[in-house]
């Protein structure tokens, strides 16, 4: 059977960057089949590659994600491997306290060369248009209400569905 890691990922303490925290917390408190698997990482980046180093034919990364669209906007991204982040030639730099999901996986690349290890054959970002990520906490209103659509859009994921990119009110879904 195929192994699935959900991964909520992001800074409870800068607003709606809590949100991939927060849409794993909501899904690991709905029944999962035993091959899927999820975890708050919040901002132990580093863990969560190691983690991977266990070995998951999916992953599925939820994060705050900005790209210019109206906040709650939810966008279901497929990852291609190492550069589909535009993050140049040198690749991130490894920071423990900032790592995006590009970091995660460059990181993971690396951990698999040195050990012979094997990465996710997919990885998908759901993502949220953020509203603010300035110190504080708690999600603004339209990345709150996302989170129960974004639970639902997992869940169809992990059934192997495709689903319609749920949106936010008013605003253009994206993939």
């Amino acid at each position: 059977m195929t192994r699935t890691l959900v991964a909520g990922i992001g800074n409870i303490f800068l607003g709606d960057d809590g949100f991939g925290v927060e849409t794993a917390r909501r899904l690991a408190e709905r029944r999962q089949p035993p091959h899927i698997e999820v975890v708050d990482i919040g901002v132990r980046g580093v863990h969560l590659a190691y983690q991977l180093l266990d070995g998951y034919d999916t992953l599925v990364l939820v994060d705050a994600t900005a790209r210019g669209e109206a906040p709650g906007t939810l966008y279901v991204i497929e990852y291609d491997g190492p550069g589909d982040g535009d993050t140049g030639d040198a690749g991130p730099a490894i920071d423990g306290h900032r790592m995006t999901p590009d970091t995660v996986l460059a990181l993971l690349d690396t951990l698999c060369a040195g050990t012979g290890g094997q990465p996710p054959g997919r990885v998908l970002i759901v993502g949220c248009e953020p509203a603010s990520v300035d110190e504080g906490m708690g999600l603004s209103p339209p990345v709150s209400d996302a989170v129960p659509r974004a639970v639902r859009l997992i869940e169809e994921l992990l059934q192997g569905g495709e689903p319609a990119v749920a949106q936010a009110p008013g605003a253009e879904a994206s993939t």
